[in-house]
């Protein structure tokens, strides 16, 4: 519950109008409010939440809103639904109604000072692991995580709005789209705790001029962005296998007492390790392992050898809270996956490989190396934009269309202008090496690529479909759900 008071000292908001003193939690979107919320009108580049004041009050108890003039306009409008007989409502006007949302988060998680916070924050593997790490101390606590994939400077303050008195420990994944980012949130959730996925290529776009000046380098950048996790939070669990994160986590913290520092990894030198790893169509298996702990067996229903790294993650950061092994197994093997992350499926006498909600080159390369693992037929690729690489973006598809050649894919559908660089790269390094049956085209979109593959699918193929979210790869998908092939 939100008091009136509490909200005046955590926004500097004034009253403009005083009804409800007590609201039963936020919301920023007026067509799912509940009674007794607080709306707060979020300013976009497509949206204005002030263009919906009349309707969020027609259900909610109040409404923050902007003090600039602008904006008073869209309160004469809320003047005039008072009129009409409804009921006095609080209004709240602030500079900045994002910074309201941000201050308004941030008081209820400084009101339980003592509860443990995870972020969780990498360039692949982030709402898997929150998942995953959710599910491992919820052997322990009742956990508040983040709801979908809400990591950035909207969405993770509305997850922390949902802290309830019950919840004993918060797992929050946080994005970076830019240098700060990570930084912004943790000053936001004051984590206690921080798991770091791995580094890499995803969106440059926003790290090219980095924070050192035009000269920086994107990815040391992007790296030290990702660190400020680690700088935030007492105790961090990272990726011994990835080199880069690796040093950087060593040259900045290896040898500070206050910092705890737990890795994880396949490699020897991890502190927290897989072992005995067997992987399956669907699903892999294999041993945790702990110094100075009882090692324990585990079965993840997902596929992947990304997704052993993503339960490593989560296990080892349950070592931080005394859950054995044994109970972080137990909840592993109760995840069912997230949907549009890397799900393994039959459609027309085809196995679908379909990781469609997101792509970068880290995540295309361990992707491919499930295509090539589980390839029955013919491997055939459809791949739509990596988008966000920025001025990388030209030499990262160029460099994935000559990996493919390597990789013996037998057909590749290129779908948006960028993979359509990478399928010219994939013709000249194939020349005349194609098999029989083989092809190679570029399309404009996901809707003409699901055309393409449905001309010359066969049974026994083995497809994946992947692309970054704007690409909408799903829809490939859709239209091969009713479809039959020949051998």
């Amino acid at each position: 519950m939100l008091k009136l008071e509490d909200l005046l000292k955590a926004t500097g908001a004034e009253i403009l109008q005083k009804g409800a003193e007590v609201f039963s939690g936020v919301s920023i979107d007026s067509r799912t409010i509940k009674k007794d919320e607080l709306f707060i009108a979020l300013q976009g580049e497509r949206f204005d939440g002030h263009d919906f004041l009349t309707a969020a009050l027609g259900v909610g108890a109040g409404a923050v809103i902007s003090r600039t003039l602008e904006k008073m306009a869209a309160f004469e409008k809320v003047m005039d639904f008072e009129k009409t007989g409804g009921i006095q409502k609080s209004i709240l006007l602030v500079e900045d109604t994002l910074k309201a949302l941000q201050g308004i988060s941030h008081h209820i998680r400084m009101g339980r000072p003592e509860m443990p916070v995870v972020g969780v924050t990498g360039s692949n593997g982030k709402t898997t692991t929150k998942e995953l790490a959710a599910a491992v101390l919820g052997q322990k606590f009742k956990v508040l995580k983040s709801s979908g994939n809400f990591n950035n400077q909207i969405g993770l303050p509305l997850n922390l709005c949902r802290l309830g008195p019950g919840h004993g420990a918060a797992v929050l994944e946080m994005g970076a789209s830019r240098p700060g980012d990570i930084r912004e949130l943790c000053d936001i959730a004051m984590p206690t705790h921080g798991i770091i996925t791995n580094v890499g290529e995803s969106h440059l776009e926003g790290f090219t001029k980095g924070t050192g000046g035009s000269g920086a380098d994107p990815m040391e950048t992007l790296i030290d962005t990702k660190l400020d996790l680690a700088r935030a939070a007492g105790a961090v669990v990272y990726n011994a296998d990835d080199a880069r994160l690796s040093a950087a986590v060593n040259r900045e913290f290896k040898g500070g007492k206050a910092k705890k520092l737990l890795s994880f990894g396949i490699g020897e030198g991890a502190d927290f390790r897989a072992r005995g790893i067997v992987m399956e169509r669907s699903a892999t298996s294999f041993e945790l392992s702990a110094k100075g702990r009882k090692a324990a067996r585990v079965k993840l229903s997902a596929a992947g050898l990304f997704n052993v790294y993503n339960a490593l993650a989560a296990a080892a950061a349950g070592l931080l809270f005394d859950i054995s092994l044994e109970d972080a197994a137990r909840a592993i093997m109760g995840f069912g996956g997230v949907p549009m992350r890397y799900e393994v499926m039959e459609k027309a006498g085809a196995l679908i490989l379909s990781d469609v909600y997101n792509a970068n080159p880290a995540s295309m390369e361990e992707a491919l190396k499930e295509l090539a693992r589980l390839r029955g037929g013919r491997a055939v690729a459809v791949l739509g934009d990596m988008l966000e690489l920025g001025p990388y973006a030209e030499e990262a598809h160029r460099r994935l269309g000559a990996r493919l050649a390597g990789l013996s894919v037998d057909v590749f559908i290129a779908v948006g202008p960028m993979m359509a660089l990478a399928c010219e790269e994939f013709k000249s390094a194939k020349g005349q090496k194609f098999k029989k049956g083989g092809l190679a085209i570029a399309c404009a979109d996901s809707v003409s690529a699901a055309e393409a593959l449905m001309k010359d699918l066969r049974a026994g193929d083995t497809v994946l479909v992947k692309g970054s979210r704007g690409t909408r790869m799903e829809r490939v998908l859709e239209r091969m759900g009713d479809m039959h092939v020949g051998k």
